[in-house]
């Protein structure tokens, strides 16, 4: 794979078909449309995923962005029609007494996927960026160790041919807060909320800060940020998967539907 780009254009369903069929009156899409557009994607990444196994590739997905932007959601629109035998998903719990001994990225770089295999990580390494940093669970030092390094360990990846990118869900301060207002009423959603996602919600000015300390120290030609307004998942779950195909050259692609993004969901970092 070269390395990536990003096509902005309004050759997509959201601008072809009927507006009042495609978006609400609060400017979320509709899901009848939505559900349209998914699954002319999930054809696409089945054939992705086949095209993967047959060469021995290895696609490596990194999410990452505040509590409740919906990376899992994500996650789980890039799973629906693939093979789980050669796709996983990983989201690590926080580091034993023996991983706190290892080189930092030493517990993630053993998840990295093996040749035919497609592995999306729900947050990653970039917890040293963010939310290590805010709660003190690394040093001011550990946190600019990790910018000294991380930029070179992607390069590694890329250079060793795994095809590598990287996700930042974004959304509003007035989103996060209604979604943990709609965990707290729902019952089925309760056991996604920890006291963490309260504490983080009262530091979202300083998530902001080193969001973009992160963009601008990360965002590099051979692992550029993909960043993706998530006010409303559905629109950047499409835009998530639209990025990803339009970046890999896998046998079948069919132009007419991988067309390029929505400028107004993604923006790109890659000046670094």
């Amino acid at each position: 794979m070269d390395n990536q780009h990003i096509i902005y254009t309004k050759d997509l369903g959201d601008y072809q078909d009927k507006k009042s069929k495609v978006f609400k009156k609060n400017g979320n899409i509709e899901r009848d449309f939505y559900e349209k557009e998914s699954l002319k994607l999930q054809h696409e990444l089945v054939k992705l995923q086949k095209w993967v196994i047959d060469n021995d590739k290895r696609l490596l997905v990194i999410f990452e962005g505040m509590d409740t932007a919906g990376k899992s959601s994500t996650i789980k629109e890039f799973n629906n029609y693939l093979n789980p035998r050669e796709a996983r998903s990983v989201a690590l719990p926080k580091p034993n007494s023996k991983e706190l001994g290892q080189w930092y990225f030493q517990r993630h770089l053993k998840q990295i996927p093996n040749a035919g295999e497609i592995v999306f990580f729900d947050r990653s390494w970039y917890n040293r960026a963010g939310i290590e940093h805010i709660f003190g669970f690394c040093t001011p030092k550990q946190h600019e160790h990790f910018y000294r390094q991380v930029n070179r360990v992607e390069e590694m990846l890329v250079d060793d041919g795994i095809l590598f990118f990287k996700f930042y869900l974004n959304i509003s301060k007035e989103t996060q807060q209604n979604r943990i207002k709609d965990r707290e009423d729902n019952p089925l959603k309760s056991w996604k909320l920890s006291d963490l996602d309260y504490k983080s919600m009262a530091k979202y000015d300083e998530y902001e800060v080193l969001r973009d300390k992160m963009f601008i120290r990360t965002g590099t030609k051979d692992a550029p940020w993909c960043e993706l307004d998530a006010n409303d998942k559905k629109r950047a779950r499409l835009n998530a998967v639209r990025y990803m195909l339009s970046n890999i050259d896998y046998e079948g692609k069919d132009e007419s539907v991988i067309t390029g993004v929505d400028k107004k969901i993604v923006r790109w970092h890659a000046l670094g």
